[in-house]
């Protein structure tokens, strides 16, 4: 599933090619998606002009003349660019042809990826108002950590995949985090002390940049025919995550798995208190 550096890279990989770019057409093979594509996509769309790429959390926004198209991945949705001819395949669901022959062909196997069309303000969309800052905004420090975990019983990794406190910040990563920072992920999040917090704090930027900068080799992949890889996934040294029963690189002891909230949760029991 796209978290925040898979979303970050996808950004960097389709933004050269499409940024000051003006739509030729839309082809749209699937309306059927996690919220359906507004049909009346392919007669807004073309004729614009895509001013920006951005990222909020998990959403792409495509910020163009008269408004921004919204985008999520959903859990395995991804961009490729090819040639407008190029024969379509399975679950490429939507494409966006513009000027320069480039096509931003969209493919999503489980089909929970979204297209919203948002004249206005984007920011205030119902799926981004609520956000909190982004994890590598300079006001999430320990200070800030500890502020919105106060008095909240519940385990601190759930707390700090709330998108309200932390956007974009999914489970992968906040596993990779809780380990960096030495803290367990049972912790109720009203108790951590403000050494923890600060530590915390770094520990999330620090391995989300990691990621993105692994991730930056692979932006070729974006140009490549299909191989069987998704453009915008990568592979990525993960020090806890899915390595259930195999040595911690720190003490040697095996790293259990968990289920909190539905969502798998990896730690290592002696390192992380």
């Amino acid at each position: 599933m796209p978290e925040l550096p898979e979303v970050e890279i996808t950004r960097q990989g389709i933004s050269a090619a499409i940024q000051g770019r003006q739509v030729r057409h839309v082809v749209l093979r699937n309306a059927d998606l996690r919220w359906p594509v507004d049909p009346r996509l392919v007669h807004i769309l073309p004729g614009q002009v895509v001013h920006r790429v951005e990222r909020r959390a998990k959403f792409l926004l495509l910020r163009m003349s008269a408004g921004t198209l919204l985008v999520h991945l959903g859990m395995s949705g991804f961009f490729r660019m090819v040639s407008p001819d190029s024969p379509a395949h399975r679950h490429d669901h939507l494409d966006l042809v513009f000027e320069n022959d480039i096509c931003l062909r969209y493919n999503d196997v489980r089909r929970f990826g979204s297209f919203l069309w948002v004249e206005g303000d984007p920011l205030c969309h119902s799926l981004l108002a609520d956000l909190g800052p982004e994890p590598d905004d300079a006001r999430v420090d320990g200070a800030f950590l500890q502020d919105r975990f106060s008095g909240r019983s519940a385990p601190v990794k759930n707390v700090l995949m709330d998108q309200k406190v932390v956007a974009g910040l999914g489970n992968i990563y906040a596993n990779e985090a809780l380990f960096a920072a030495g803290i367990s992920p049972l912790r109720a999040a009203g108790q951590l002390t403000r050494v923890q917090c600060d530590r915390l704090s770094v520990a999330v930027k620090k391995v989300l940049s990691r990621a993105i900068e692994s991730g930056q080799q692979s932006l070729h992949r974006f140009y490549e025919p299909v191989t069987g890889e998704k453009p915008g996934y990568f592979p990525f040294v993960f020090a806890v995550y899915g390595r259930e029963n195999q040595n911690c690189s720190r003490c040697g002891k095996p790293i259990t798995k968990i289920v909190q909230a539905g969502r798998s949760t990896y730690f290592c029991p002696s390192c992380q208190a």
